[in-house]
């Protein structure tokens, strides 16, 4: 494996959670612990974005993020935080799976995303793409239940979602493949946090 890249061996179940985590706070955290729980997940990799595209303005630099995000998990060593996406040079979630999947082969990659995310991922670039290529788990914060439930790609492609009480079997079928899973969660969020200025106020010019 390359210099700077996560291990993972084959026959691993990896989930994906990528993001500008700008900064990453404590709801990051129980999201991607439940995904370990809840999908029988072995680690979760952190891809800490180095721009949103469906973001008008920047985020805060990119060391700076990953110092944060790091330091929000307390060394938990079944997270991994990642820059993958300035090292494989890719900008779209969809890019970034396809060089994953070709660099880890025999890795089991799912996508991790909140159903707020949901709700807008049939704008994202080639979205049916990551559909197809990995199984997907959405997981529900507040407010974004009803909204997620009825986004258009889960109602396209409802024929390949698996009920909430089979969620740990995600992996062990191919895609196309989704589970919607209902978690205790905090309502903290980035936005609230930069626009509370503890946050950006920190940030280097």
């Amino acid at each position: 494996m390359r210099q700077g890249f996560p291990y993972a061996r084959a026959g691993q179940r990896i989930g994906l959670l990528g993001g500008s985590f700008d900064p990453a706070h404590e709801g990051h955290v129980l999201i991607t612990r439940e995904a370990l729980r809840r999908f029988n997940l072995d680690r979760v990799w952190w891809i800490v974005s180095p721009g949103n595209p469906l973001k008008a303005h920047g985020p805060a630099p990119l060391d700076q993020r990953i110092a944060s995000a790091r330091a929000s998990l307390g060394g938990d060593p079944r997270v991994v935080v990642t820059d993958l996406e300035a090292r494989l040079g890719t900008r779209y979630t969809a890019d970034t799976i396809t060089r994953l999947r070709a660099l880890y082969l025999g890795v089991d990659f799912a996508w991790l995303m909140g159903a707020d995310n949901l709700v807008q991922f049939d704008r994202w670039d080639h979205w049916r793409t990551i559909m197809e290529s990995v199984p997907v788990g959405v997981l529900a914060r507040p407010g974004w239940r009803m909204p997620g439930r009825w986004a258009r790609a889960a109602r396209i492609y409802a024929g390949a979602e698996l009920p909430a009480v089979a969620s740990q079997r995600l992996l062990d079928g191919p895609a196309p493949r989704w589970c919607f899973v209902n978690i205790p969660m905090s309502s903290l969020s980035s936005t609230e946090i930069r626009e509370k200025g503890g946050w950006r106020a920190s940030t280097p010019a």
